[in-house]
């Protein structure tokens, strides 16, 4: 559910407006753009000094790897046939695994002086409660404001038989009967110098504070490339696919990184729209 391109035509991008704000705080406002990160550093600007790790190379994002995490790029189709089915595609988010646990990464462009969070936070509760029939409530986290959401997740047939048996097990038999559950998902944002990084979250991850740990740290340690092409706020910026991934096809080592179908929807956990 993640917010839409279509409210850019409805209205203004906050903070392009032109003021009547006096030249000296107009230069302090360039002098001094929307800042990265939590208060312990990270998610980073590659224009700053950040820490030293091993990442996998995403073009606009580079996203730190550690022993048990996947790693899955979800594709948005550009062309398809007459049937419907994708020819083609593009990159628009990278999907970070770690045991029962999920974190989609997506980077957008951001106008300079204001950063979008606010906003997107408010557009995506709206979504959800209007749209998916949820609820929402914020909260603030370890980067900042975030939102928490709890959506009715669908169990038909279906659903349940592409289930492992010891998760299928686990599900109480009122919602199997009723044909839904409730699913909690956690959306993160930072604002940063003319992007923003958002992390939606599912899986174990929402309550289990050693899954979110790891979750956390890759988040943490992620640095924006932003580039100095002018770009329309909201924008994705451009995602590529680590050299990594078809090494490890080629090698059949899959220990850290994931091979994986283009067109194979996996555990999308937000809609670009």
């Amino acid at each position: 559910m993640a917010f839409g391109r279509r409210r850019q035509a409805e209205e203004p991008a906050k903070g392009t407006e032109v003021t009547e704000e006096p030249v000296e705080a107009e230069e302090a406002a360039e002098e001094a753009p929307a800042q990265s990160g939590s208060e312990d550093g990270g998610p980073w600007d590659s224009e700053e000094e950040y820490p030293e790790l091993q990442r996998l190379d995403f073009g606009s994002i580079q996203v730190p790897v550690a022993p048990g995490l996947g790693f899955q790029v979800n594709f948005e189709a550009t062309q398809v046939d007459d049937e419907g089915n994708p020819l083609d595609g593009r990159p628009v988010a990278v999907l970070v695994q770690y045991e029962e646990s999920a974190m989609q990464l997506q980077v957008f462009a951001a106008p300079k002086r204001s950063g979008i969070w606010e906003d997107v936070r408010r557009e995506t509760a709206k979504d959800i409660e209007e749209e998916a029939q949820g609820q929402t409530q914020e909260g603030d986290g370890p980067f900042g404001p975030e939102l928490l959401a709890m959506v009715p997740a669908p169990l038909t047939e279906e659903v349940l038989a592409e289930m492992p048996d010891e998760v299928r097990e686990q599900i109480p038999a009122e919602f199997v009967e009723q044909g839904w559950a409730p699913q909690i998902i956690r959306f993160i944002g930072v604002d940063g110098p003319r992007w923003f990084l958002q992390a939606v979250v599912q899986g174990a991850a929402i309550e289990d504070e050693e899954q979110w740990q790891v979750l956390e740290d890759v988040f943490r340690g992620t640095v924006v490339f932003r580039g100095d092409a002018p770009m329309p706020p909201r924008d994705l910026l451009e995602l590529q696919i680590p050299k990594e991934f078809s090494e490890a096809g080629e090698d059949g080592d899959e220990e850290n990184v994931e091979t994986f179908d283009p067109f194979e929807r996996g555990p999308e956990i937000t809609e670009v729209r």
